[in-house]
């Protein structure tokens, strides 16, 4: 018992094999050290970011080894944060997924009242035309108001033409956030998952 417990209080280390996979163990290969490494706590979540090593031409850099020291606190933070908050409001992929058809539900619905809109804006511009040209055939003319009403219309469309584009944005953006969240909690998952299993390997190993 004693030697579960500690391997599964030790850190796990996530990094890039020389195939450019991700491998999750108890310690980084001394040939990927200088390349860089995310330190992992119990629950999966980056506890630290360490950086690559910095070439001798960066090394001259003090504004390259500045940079690149704020990029990786700043990613650090970026990712604690994201785990951090994945973990409080989910507890299952299904969940994510349930957050997804709720919130995507609800632009769908917004964007069809768009398209009805400028289905209704479209039908009266058309009749307004119709009712134009059957005045010509008759060889009245027609009033200004009338056709102005119909370059009003015309303006709505396009404007709601433009609402609609934007809510198609934001869907598509809601939608790959959504599936960053899937991707990263069931990655959390899997390490948690590795932790248990490489934690039971070294407690029923030989010493």
């Amino acid at each position: 018992m004693f030697l579960a417990g500690a391997a599964f209080s030790q850190k796990l280390y996530r990094y890039s094999d020389a195939q450019g996979k991700v491998v999750v163990d108890f310690q980084v290969p001394a040939d990927r050290i200088s390349l860089g490494y995310e330190v992992l706590n119990s629950k999966g979540m980056v506890v630290n970011v360490v950086p690559r090593e910095l070439t001798e031409e960066e090394l001259e850099s003090q504004e390259m080894t500045e940079k690149l020291r704020r990029e990786a606190v700043a990613e650090q933070q970026r990712l604690r944060d994201w785990d951090e908050s994945l973990m409080l409001r989910y507890s299952s992929i299904e969940d994510i997924k349930d957050a997804q058809r709720r919130g995507l539900g609800n632009l769908e619905i917004r964007l069809s009242i768009l398209r009805g809109n400028r289905r209704s804006l479209k039908q009266q511009v058309e009749n307004y035309q119709t009712q134009a040209a059957d005045k010509e055939r008759a060889g009245h003319e027609v009033e200004v108001e009338w056709l102005r009403k119909i370059e009003d219309l015309r303006g709505e469309i396009v404007n709601v033409d433009k609402d609609i584009a934007k809510r198609q944005q934001e869907i598509r953006e809601i939608s790959g956030e959504y599936d960053a969240d899937i991707k990263r909690f069931r990655m959390l998952l899997d390490v948690v998952e590795l932790r248990r299993n490489l934690s039971a390997e070294r407690a029923s190993s030989p010493r």
